[in-house]
């Protein structure tokens, strides 16, 4: 799990305040480090077909917002999958 004071730091990093946790780019940053996290569990673990739905699910949304953001600010999108290191 992203712990609070980690999800605080995404949001002063991308969000401008660490209160500012609704804004798109901060929800695809913690999303991103849960996926980052989760994705070790897939690796110690390959036959959990649950858990690998979940963390399918959670790519999901994260592309769902990402496609938001592309959607509304293309340079956004851009300075984001920079700085998270997506691949798109």
């Amino acid at each position: 799990m992203v712990t609070s004071e980690r999800k605080k730091e995404l949001a002063i990093q991308f969000g401008g305040g660490e209160a500012n946790t609704g804004r798109t780019e901060v929800q695809i940053a913690i999303h991103t480090e849960r996926i980052k996290q989760l994705t070790e569990h897939a690796k110690a673990n390959p036959k959990d077909n649950n858990f690998r739905r979940g963390l399918l699910m959670l790519v999901g949304k994260r592309r769902r917002l990402l496609n938001y953001l592309i959607a509304r600010d293309v340079d956004r999108y851009r300075s984001v999958i920079k700085e998270l290191g997506l691949r798109r």
